[in-house]
């Protein structure tokens, strides 16, 4: 059962929405963007470049800046490319 589905799914809508509006070949910023427009008409609590302290060992060591945080559950990270995920968006992402 995937996490947080009911968010995911809507989620998911709203990217084949703004990608089949948009195509291809803009900057990550300009479907970020996008997808906020599309977040908003779903009624979500979204944060665009949301700072996330990163501890390790129960220490501060860090700050990340996700793309777009949905409902405090949910990273959204936006990549803009030819297509293929590269082995640094993977870690990225990773636990």
């Amino acid at each position: 059962m995937l996490l947080h589905a009911d968010i995911t799914d809507k989620i998911l809508s709203s990217f084949y929405k703004v990608y089949n509006t948009l195509g291809y070949g803009f900057l990550e910023k300009v479907y970020e963007n996008s997808l906020m427009v599309e977040f908003n008409t779903c009624d979500f609590l979204c944060i665009q470049q949301a700072g996330i302290k990163v501890y390790y060992a129960e220490n501060e060591v860090g700050n990340y800046f996700a793309d777009i945080l949905v409902e405090n559950k949910i990273i959204v990270e936006v990549k803009a490319g030819k297509g293929e995920i590269l082995k640094e968006h993977e870690v990225q992402i990773s636990n």
